[in-house]
């Protein structure tokens, strides 16, 4: 039956094979290759394999599969980057021909060689102790040792060309999403985004000898995982982690212990919020101190106005005339932004502002980028205060693959938990929810799924957006 379903698939995509299946005759195994090839290249056909990791089940028929069906780096388009400085478009072809470039698109840590860089190479070739580019960086890094790494072992080569992957030693300050490019032919392929974090726990080690151990582990940590980071809380001086969910979090307090020997200590997961504002507000900031020796003197009036959502910080110069210098403009942005790291209502990071910067005053003698960066920020918090701040929360894209019997117990679950359903379809034999819910109801969730529908439903989530609190939640957050 399965080989039927295969020969039907693959008849669809080949004229010549559909003549031969109708008059029932044999099909070779290297034509239903060929026909598969074709139609995976083409989007019409997904090969799904079986397996399990455990004993390494199918992994061989895997690896096949990938050489058969799978589009080499001719199969596709050619790479398009941005040349840097003259901000146009560049097209390298798979070729080793061709100006060497390449995507960081992995950082490990490994406890023989130090650092490793993977690389996948779009075009040209690369030689152990070449000299290249680091685009992101704008730094030269110097190639010192090239490896194709196996699952469980690694070999050394001396060159690697284009389509290959290999990992580089001796790169300083590579990190994912980097671009690595000859010299004297720079390019900026398209780099990852990564989404902020949206939950946080306080770690720290077991005991006084893992202290520094486990700051250094971290940081490596957080150099192979763009989405994971690593902050000191300045008020309570704890470490904080933050991750994409509680299971990111998990994994990392279990590498640190078994890979790291480190073990630590862990806090309840706590939601990162952040805040906004919703009406316009104009502010001034002043900070003046005229008592002889070092003096300052600096004044400056901002208007703040919501962004877009997603929008970040929007900042415009209004300034007319020459009121304030230019060279303190920097120090004015600087101001404004180093404000919105705290928020007027519990002191979350701010987010979607636009600023205007309308007017100020400066002095021949006592000005100074220290007097306009904390008038800046002066005026800043003041304008938030006036702006009708609020909290916002992070919202997950929740799906939840469930029995068709248990559907209305998912569904009531959610509910409760502030969701809002975006809609249900078939696949399979099974029903799936789509739902969107705040990441602050979602803890412990895998386990009241599991007993509500028998352990046989499953569920992935992934952050959406952030959305303003409701007001009854957002008293209960700020009377903490």
């Amino acid at each position: 039956r399965a080989r039927e379903a295969v020969l039907e698939a693959v008849s669809d995509i080949d004229e010549a094979l559909l003549t031969k299946y109708l008059a029932g005759e044999s099909i070779a195994v290297d034509e239903i290759r060929k026909a598969l090839r074709v139609g995976t290249l083409r989007n019409r056909i997904v090969p799904v394999l079986c397996g399990a990791s455990f004993k390494n089940r199918g992994v061989q028929p895997l690896l096949d599969a990938v050489v058969d069906f799978l589009p080499s780096p001719l199969d596709i388009s050619a790479v398009e980057g941005i040349v840097p400085k003259k901000d146009v478009t560049e097209v390298r072809m798979p070729d080793d021909k061709e100006p060497f470039s390449a995507l960081v698109f992995k950082i490990m840590s490994d406890k023989h060689v130090g650092s490793l860089a993977f690389i996948r190479v779009y075009s040209g070739q690369l030689k152990i102790g070449d000299q290249v580019l680091n685009v992101g960086t704008g730094r030269k890094e110097r190639v010192g040792r090239l490896l194709r790494m196996h699952a469980n072992k690694r070999e050394e080569i001396d060159t690697v060309y284009a389509g290959d992957i290999a990992a580089v030693v001796g790169l300083k300050d590579a990190v994912t999403g980097h671009t690595l490019s000859a010299i004297h032919k720079p390019i900026l392929l398209e780099s990852m985004e990564f989404p902020e974090p949206v939950i946080s726990i306080a770690i720290e080690s077991k005991t006084q000898a893992d202290l520094d151990r486990l700051a250094a582990s971290l940081t490596r940590l957080a150099q192979e995982d763009p989405s994971f980071r690593v902050r000191i809380d300045e008020e309570t001086g704890q470490t904080i982690i933050s991750g994409m969910g509680e299971l990111h979090l998990e994994i990392i307090v279990d590498r640190l212990l078994r890979e790291f020997g480190v073990d630590a200590n862990v806090g309840r997961p706590q939601v990162a919020y952040k805040e906004t504002i919703t009406s316009p507000a104009t502010a001034e900031g002043s900070y003046i101190r005229q008592t002889g020796g070092n003096n300052d003197f600096g004044v400056v009036k901002l208007e703040v106005a919501p962004g877009k959502r997603g929008s970040g910080f929007v900042w415009e110069n209004k300034l007319k005339g020459s009121s304030i210098p230019r060279a303190f403009h920097a120090a004015i942005r600087q101001g404004c932004e180093d404000a919105l790291q705290s928020g007027e209502l519990c002191g979350y990071p701010v987010m979607d502002v636009h600023v205007t910067l309308l007017d100020g005053q400066a002095h021949e003698e006592d000005s100074s980028e220290r007097s306009f960066t904390i008038a800046a920020s002066l005026a800043m918090k003041e304008a938030l205060h006036n702006a009708s701040p609020v909290l916002l929360e992070p919202v997950m894209k929740v799906e939840v693959v469930t029995p068709e019997e248990f559907v209305g117990a998912v569904q009531g679950d959610l509910n409760s938990r502030r969701g809002q359903l975006l809609g249900i379809e078939m696949r399979g034999n099974s029903q799936v929810i789509q739902a969107e819910v705040p990441l602050s109801k979602m803890f412990g969730y895998v386990n009241s799924l599991r007993s509500m529908t028998q352990g046989r439903a499953t569920y992935t989530m992934q952050f959406s957006t952030y959305v303003e609190v409701p007001t009854a939640v957002a008293n209960e957050i700020l009377n903490r």
